[in-house]
């Protein structure tokens, strides 16, 4: 004790208080008295000393606690409850909400989320597509091979405890790739693949747009023509048709990066200054015209160039576009009269729009994935409303496989997030209602009769139906709002007067109509 007392100045003062008062009381001749006294003035200078400290305590907490440290006299009060209060349990309740960034999917946002999935899932089976799936735990150089060492800034990556670098997957496409190089010759071309599953990536938060979310992927592999990305376009639409979305709603921008290259080939820009010079017209929109013109002549590029791409960039027709070309265009813009023409046979002509500037590709796609990874075709489907990120996107990326070591083969695919769409559907009122899917809801009128009621149950399951047994002694009452929550059909009674003869008491929760149904005729 008297080692605590001397930790303060107000232990001290304390400390000199009891000594002089012992010194005091030893004057006494009577033992006793002086025990008691010396016990009390030592216990009353620890409780004061004990307050003064705990005072200081609080009034530097107070300090430390906002940034004029000054603190708040509610903080304050909190610190001096803690202090001086009745001693709590240590445990405290775990932070509820989701890390940053993620989500949690409750039963109602799991039946919209399998519904969403379902659509996807459908038309790619319409299409004749297979489904893969792969770890969402991959190796870190599968990423950072394919889209440079500026992807680490995105990756949830870390050492594993193998010394292994890893990281959870940013998207699925170098997986598709890895998948394709295992099986090497043996793969019969060709593949039409597909996939949803869940992708990582550590950067801003916008309205659709997480650190994870759920991709739909259909690839098609093998396939050098036009004739793959016709396909993939006539799966999104179909996709959009089914979930009560329009080509008013939605459009899909499409170019190439052949038209990109065309361009400044006709200008005789090096085939080295393409992104430089890609990366530089994207800033027409933030900075002046003469800025960027000025950005241009310092990457070598003439004023009659500079204004030829400018135009050629601005075009927003085919028929435009090959008349500034020339023949000089003829090979890249074949490729897009051809999809063109597809689409009119397949009927979605009217969701394309001919964009050949590069301000979505750059924007939204990046410059190392839309305008190196891309080596054809590119899209992307876009609200018309203008007030959402972009919905989905793909194109034609033929070198892929060669960047993991393999040979090139003809590849095309496109990704579809999660978030983006759920958000359009939202403005769309086009959501569906959706609400727990149960057949039957068995209640039991007699305790003893639980064994029965569990037979019955099966006897139903076996025939396919959904049933949900009440599984606790529940009121009447009870039981129908829980039947009806559950947008169950029937209410299932098992009672002693009805199970004596053989049967059940059935509840027609549409009509209200009560039947006694013997057990061997269910169903």
């Amino acid at each position: 004790m008297l080692g605590q007392l001397t930790r303060s100045p107000a232990s001290l003062a304390g400390l000199r208080s009891s000594t002089q008062l012992v010194a005091r009381l030893s004057q006494s001749s009577r033992p006793v008295r002086l025990h008691r006294a010396i016990t009390s003035a030592v216990s009353q200078a620890d409780q004061e000393a004990t307050a003064a400290s705990t005072a200081a305590a609080v009034q530097q907490q107070q300090q430390s606690s906002s940034p004029d440290g000054t603190g708040t006299q509610q903080q304050a009060q909190q610190r001096k409850v803690g202090a001086a209060g009745p001693r709590t349990s240590s445990k405290e309740m775990v932070d509820t909400s989701p890390p940053r960034g993620t989500r949690d999917f409750y039963p109602e946002d799991m039946r919209l989320r399998n519904w969403l999935f379902g659509e996807w899932a459908a038309v790619a089976q319409l299409f004749g597509f297979e489904q893969f799936d792969v770890p969402v735990l991959e190796s870190e150089e599968l990423f950072v091979r394919k889209a440079g060492e500026e992807i680490t800034d995105q990756l949830y990556n870390f050492q594993d405890k193998g010394g292994r670098r890893v990281a959870l997957r940013p998207e699925i496409t170098p997986s598709l790739a890895r998948l394709v190089l295992g099986k090497g010759k043996g793969l019969a071309l060709p593949a039409k693949w597909w996939i949803v599953g869940q992708c990582w990536r550590y950067e801003r938060m916008t309205r659709g747009r997480r650190r994870e979310h759920y991709q739909w992927n259909m690839d098609i592999v093998g396939v050098p023509g036009v004739e793959a990305e016709a396909e993939l376009l006539a799966a999104i639409t179909t996709f959009f048709s089914r979930v009560g979305i329009s080509a008013a709603d939605v459009g899909i921008k499409v170019s190439s990066r052949k038209v990109l290259a065309a361009v400044l080939e006709r200008y005789s820009v090096p085939p080295e200054n393409f992104a430089q010079v890609c990366v530089i017209v994207d800033k027409l929109e933030k900075l002046p015209r003469d800025k960027v013109e000025a950005e241009l002549a310092a990457l070598g590029v003439s004023a009659d160039a500079t204004e030829g791409i400018l135009s050629a960039l601005s075009c927003r027709s085919l028929d435009q576009l090959g008349e500034l070309l020339g023949p000089a265009g003829h090979d890249a813009l074949g490729d897009l009269r051809q999809l063109w023409a597809l689409a009119a046979g397949y009927g979605f002509q009217e969701w394309l729009v001919f964009d050949a500037s590069v301000e979505w590709l750059v924007s939204n796609a990046g410059v190392v994935r839309g305008l190196a990874y891309y080596t054809g075709v590119v899209f992307e489907g876009f609200d018309r409303a203008g007030q959402l990120r972009a919905i989905c996107g793909g194109g034609r990326y033929d070198k892929l496989l060669g960047t993991f070591g393999g040979e090139d083969v003809p590849c095309a695919g496109f990704g579809f997030g999660d978030a983006v769409i759920v958000e359009l559907l939202k403005d769309k009122q086009l959501l569906p209602a959706l609400t727990q899917q149960v057949d039957d809801v068995i209640m039991v009128m007699d305790e003893s009769l639980r064994p029965a009621a569990c037979s019955i149950a099966a006897r139903l399951r076996a025939a396919g139906r959904r049933v949900d047994v009440i599984l606790e002694a529940k009121k009447m009452k009870w039981a129908f709002k829980h039947a009806e929550r559950s947008g169950a059909a029937r209410l299932l009674l098992v009672g002693g007067g009805e199970w004596e003869r053989g049967a059940v008491a059935v509840k027609d929760l549409a009509s209200r109509e009560q039947t006694e149904v013997p057990v061997d005729q269910l169903a």
